[in-house]
């Protein structure tokens, strides 16, 4: 074997060592050079996380979010130890210990590399995750790698150990638009991180290496897996005892696939995003605002319920009007095979009315399968709305038949066919003292559609303007026991028929009526009449006390009928006023905006009852409130006081002509509420739909669940009110003296009344 001259064995050794020593001088002035170039790292010592716009209802429950990232942010300090352990022992168990990088991470993930090829393994501390989140971009290569490892170096020098799992708990993107834990835990569990179980803790832990890949939403079998993986690295890292392991390990885990216990605010959600842009522009989606509102969630959802239901009644009576689609259903495949209630996947339920795909009909009875797998049997009454489309004669655009894609709901137990309604309906409830909405719900459903009716809807009122028209009666001599002529308007001067020949809906006249028959019974002459007396103007301009606008009202006796217009929030707002004793309401829906740290950016101040905010006189408001509450005992609107039971109950039903509009519009002392129905392009509800039938029953399912525990409330009369012979009077006429009769040949003028004391509004 030939052996090299020393000599030349040392020049050689030099040489080795020459180029190991220049590729080292090399390498050095590069890392350098690298480390010159990073970038500054002010991003993260003044950390300022996008965060979306909140709102909430009074009570704390979130009821939109406006933003393209989904993150609560969480100081380390206020993060719970679990959730910090889990993160740390499957993504960077020496994290406490290393600089910034792990070189025993760094050649594992080296070797296999090599070993695997393109299968490649990370091996990036928390640190250098922050780094490439913040500062690099997620393509692979040795240069992004060797700045990675720098920047976590440099990242190191400048935060502590708690900045850094700060930053990166509040950063990570999870899944479900959620960056970040806390919103992590929201999305998938719908509770705050403090209230997370070990095996929670360990799902949320294994999403940030793939939170696609091991989407417990989008398959949960991997997500599992992952989880299974976690509790083993904390047991492994002492994180968790075994006992803590194997409780977690057979722990079941309810991840919702979306909010199951969500307060449906979206029209009140909107009309704050709305407001808040137009004060914040775009910063208003970033910067974490939360806004609270006036609404209760649960008076939310009991209106959201009462008119949902009410409208699927009124739908219920409707011709049907054909399945929704048709979808090719193979012959052989049965109703409950997985590919049925796959079909479904573009046809989302809303809500109560969900959707479902036909495999036999007949008249006697149809098959279906929801969304969800689960198939029905529907006879009977559940098969009413929808007869018509099952007969054999029925029209191919009509027809249920196989492969049919239909809506169905259901009351207790029993199944019914149903369909999307065209018809809209509209609530809104006010605390009159506080002028705070406690609920408010615009539509059927806002996802079809975004117009808000309660405050966009200019509608006629109807009759339930009518409490306004007695309202100015009593101040101009017209008392409760005052008699109104009940009949047809008489012929002209000249004899010839009037030129305006107004009926009463049930096309019934009475004759002499009391003031308090004649508005419990709701007849149209008698308002007339007393509209007549008045003044068409003088009638204008007393409900403008109440907040109506004159100038969307007319000047002319049509306005008895309540032929102009409002809103179910301005109807609201009026009916306040005779709730709260004749103060001025001004609705209130947001109460409070703050800003990410919590500092307050706007609060709404308390309204104040004071004499100088009364519009309507006491005593006034008093005795219109005895008139409504009669209307709620015996009049049009009795079930009111029937079926909840309670005496305190005022209101006054609404239908326009042609029942294009139906109203009820009322209050318990501490809640006005209005509730309205009809179609955005008015035309007919039916010939026997009215505000009484429609609207009322909503009303009531509201009122029933927002008023419980609150006490009977009675108020008691006001000075300038005394009772003669069973009636309640201004005691001014309480010698007499007041309109007896009105709208009769023999007619009477009114006298002057005993007291001559102004009254002022």
């Amino acid at each position: 074997m030939m052996r090299l001259p020393t000599s030349t064995l040392h020049r050689a050794l030099l040489a080795v060592a020459g180029v190991a020593v220049l590729c080292s001088v090399c390498v050095a002035i590069t890392i350098a050079v690298l480390y010159e170039q990073l970038p500054d790292i002010g991003l993260l010592t003044d950390y300022k996380p996008r965060q979306p716009l909140r709102v909430f209802t009074r009570d704390g429950v979130e009821i939109g979010e406006f933003g393209s990232e989904r993150r609560y942010y969480l100081p380390i300090a206020h993060t719970p130890k679990m959730i910090q352990d889990a993160v740390l022992a499957i993504e960077d168990s020496g994290f406490r210990d290393h600089p910034g990088i792990s070189i025993k991470g760094t050649l594992r993930a080296v070797l296999a590399n090599l070993w695997r090829g393109a299968r490649s393994q990370g091996g990036s501390t928390i640190t250098q995750q922050v780094a490439r989140t913040f500062y690099l971009t997620s393509r692979k290569s040795y240069t992004r790698k060797v700045r990675e490892a720098l920047l976590a170096l440099k990242i190191e020098r400048h935060l502590s150990k708690d900045q850094i799992l700060e930053l990166y708990m509040n950063q990570i993107y999870l899944g479900q638009r959620a960056y970040g834990f806390e919103a992590a835990s929201q999305s998938y569990f719908g509770k705050p991180l403090t209230q997370l179980s070990v095996a929670e803790s360990a799902m949320l832990a294994g999403l940030p290496q793939n939170p696609r890949y091991a989407n417990p939403v989008i398959d949960p079998e991997r997500a599992r897996k992952r989880q299974l993986m976690v509790l083993e690295r904390m047991r492994a890292t002492q994180a968790i005892t075994t006992a803590q392991f194997e409780k977690a390990k057979a722990e079941p885990l309810h991840v919702q696939r979306r909010n199951e216990n969500t307060v449906h605010a979206e029209y009140v959600a909107e009309m704050v995003r709305q407001t808040v842009h137009a004060q914040y522009g775009e910063e208003a989606y970033s910067r974490g605002l939360k806004v609270q509102t006036s609404l209760r969630a649960a008076d939310q959802a009991a209106a959201y319920r009462a008119l949902r239901k009410g409208v699927l009644d009124y739908e219920r009576r409707q011709p049907y009007r054909g399945p929704e689609d048709e979808e090719d259903l193979p012959d052989g495949l049965a109703a409950d095979d997985p590919a049925v209630a796959q079909l479904l996947a573009d046809h989302p339920d809303d809500d109560d009315l969900r959707v479902a795909l036909v495999s036999e009909a007949s008249p006697q009875a149809v098959v279906a399968t929801l969304a969800n797998g689960e198939v029905l049997r529907i006879t009977g009454e559940g098969l009413r709305p929808a007869q018509s489309a099952l007969s054999k004669r029925a029209k191919a655009a009509l027809r249920i038949d196989r492969g049919s894609v239909i809506r169905v709901v259901q009351d207790g137990k029993r199944w019914s066919i149903s369909q999307w309604p065209e018809v809209q309906g509209a609530l809104v409830a006010i605390d009159p003292r506080a002028g705070r909405v406690r609920a408010l719900v615009g539509g059927f459903d806002f996802g079809r559609n975004q117009f808000n009716h309660v405050t966009q809807a200019w509608r006629q009122p109807g009759s339930s303007f009518k409490p306004f028209l007695y309202s100015a009666a009593l101040e101009n001599g017209v008392m409760p026991n005052t008699l109104i002529n009940d009949a047809p308007l008489p012929p002209d001067a000249n004899g010839a028929p009037p030129a305006w020949d107004p009926k009463n809906s049930d096309d019934q006249y009475d004759g002499a009526l009391t003031l308090r028959e004649a508005l419990a019974r709701s007849k149209n002459l008698v308002t007339i009449r007393l509209v007549q007396m008045l003044g068409p103007d003088t009638a204008r301009q007393w409900a403008s006390q109440f907040g109506f606008e004159p100038a969307r009202h007319p000047a002319d006796l049509t306005l008895a009928l309540g032929s102009g217009a409002t809103t179910p929030l301005q109807l609201a707002g009026a009916y306040s006023v005779l709730a709260n004793g004749g103060y001025r309401v001004q609705p209130v829906v947001i109460e409070r905006i703050s800003d990410a740290q919590g500092a307050t950016l706007f609060e709404a101040p308390p309204q104040q009852q004071t004499e100088a905010e009364r519009v309507v006189p006491a005593r006034n408001v008093w005795l219109t409130d005895s008139l409504l509450q009669e209307v709620t005992r015996s009049g049009t609107a009795a079930r009111a006081q029937a079926q909840l039971k309670r005496p305190d109950i005022y209101g006054k039903t609404g239908t326009t002509n042609e029942a294009i509009d139906a109203w009820f519009a009322g209050f318990q002392p501490s809640l006005a509420t209005v509730v309205w129905m009809g179609y955005d392009t008015p035309r007919s509800l039916g010939a026997r739909e009215s505000g009484g039938g429609l609207s009322l029953p909503i009303w009531i399912d509201y009122m029933r669940q927002a008023l419980q525990g609150v006490p009977v409330q009675e108020p008691q009369a006001p000075e300038g009110i005394v009772q003669v012979d069973g009636e309640w009077l201004y005691s001014e006429w309480a010698a007499g003296g007041q309109r007896t009769r009105i709208g009769f040949d023999d007619e009477a003028p009114v006298a002057a009344p005993v007291s001559t004391e102004p009254v002022k509004p």
